[in-house]
């Protein structure tokens, strides 16, 4: 039976990950996604799932501290907000190079700089664009209720380890902060360590007699050989972006007006369709869920029947360029 409660988006996070079997959490307090390490600290998993949860010493320090537990094959994760997630950016450089899963979730706050602890969505570009040096890309889930950051925490560790490469779960400081009701996972038990050797091979344990050692790292000084991971990661994210497309439909079926939004602007759009339906506008609203890979031939497949797109996001505008090039 799932456990009925009510929670911030930030609280509701932290206590899936518990039940998803995290490992460990390494972070550093930002407004305004701090309580999912005070939630974390408060519920002491380490006593009872043997989660760890470790407050570093800086962003810099809990993003290598992430490289490190995913080394050993090990379901980890760290969060921020937006200035955090951009001290983080060379050290998820390395582990998506490296081909190691992790979750990393931003609770994004406005910017540039150090700006506002008020919520935004100005950091799509830096999401799902790469963020760091060097070509690579975070598959990105982007919730837009409660019920969303609770079940992606999951769903990113499922994914994360599927494609051996970084989620992010990209949220905003709206759902982070606001209450509502969420339906919680049972808990999951953690990977033992027969199934972490059995499951993730590549995985630094210790060498046994019977194998070489595993060699975790992002450097390759033969020009060649860069040049064929680079290909390897471009074929996984082709990969991704033909299986993990998702996305959903609001009003579509008979829209002559489309509304694109994610997060908590898709929320609000939301409410904006109902308004116009009521006054005889036909409108629906598309919500990319994933923002990488981003829907575009779902998105493509409307623009013969539809009169016109309006994009909505709290930005100056970042998603309208994939938008565009969508349709």
């Amino acid at each position: 039976m799932k456990e009925l409660k009510l929670m911030k988006g930030n609280e509701a996070v932290a206590e899936a990950a518990i039940r998803a079997g995290c490992d460990g959490y390494f972070g550093y307090p930002i407004t305004p996604q701090s309580e999912i390490m005070e939630y974390l600290m408060y519920q002491e998993p380490y006593k009872t799932t043997g989660m760890i949860v470790l407050q570093a010493e800086s962003e810099v320090a809990a993003i290598n501290m992430v490289y490190g537990g995913a080394s050993c094959g090990k379901r980890v994760m760290t969060s921020s907000s937006s200035p955090g997630i951009s001290l983080k950016q060379e050290g998820i450089s390395y582990i998506a190079g490296a081909e190691l899963p992790c979750l990393i979730v931003n609770v994004v706050r406005g910017g540039p700089g150090l700006g506002t602890i008020q919520p935004a969505q100005s950091d799509y570009f830096q999401s799902t664009k790469g963020g760091g040096h060097g070509d690579y890309r975070l598959l990105v889930l982007a919730p837009s209720s409660v019920q969303e950051m609770a079940d992606f925490a999951g769903l990113g560790f499922e994914l994360a380890f599927k494609y051996r490469n970084p989620v992010m779960i990209l949220s905003d400081g709206v759902i982070g902060q606001m209450m509502e009701k969420v339906e919680l996972a049972e808990q999951q038990p953690r990977f033992t360590e027969a199934e972490i050797r059995e499951n993730t091979p590549w995985a630094t344990m210790g060498k046994p007699n019977d194998k070489e050692r595993n060699i975790i790292t992002s450097l390759d000084l033969d020009s060649h050989k860069q040049e064929r991971h680079v290909a390897h990661l471009r074929d996984k994210y082709l990969e991704m972006e033909e299986n993990e497309v998702r996305y959903e439909e609001i009003n579509c079926e008979d829209a002559e007006y489309l509304i694109v939004a994610y997060g908590s602007s898709a929320r609000i759009s939301q409410k904006a369709v109902e308004l116009a339906r009521a006054k005889g506008i036909k409108v629906g609203l598309f919500r990319p869920i994933t923002l990488f890979p981003f829907p575009k031939k779902p998105l493509l497949a409307y623009t013969n029947r539809i009169k016109g797109i309006l994009t909505v996001e709290m930005s100056l505008g970042q998603m309208i360029e994939d938008v565009k090039l969508a349709v």
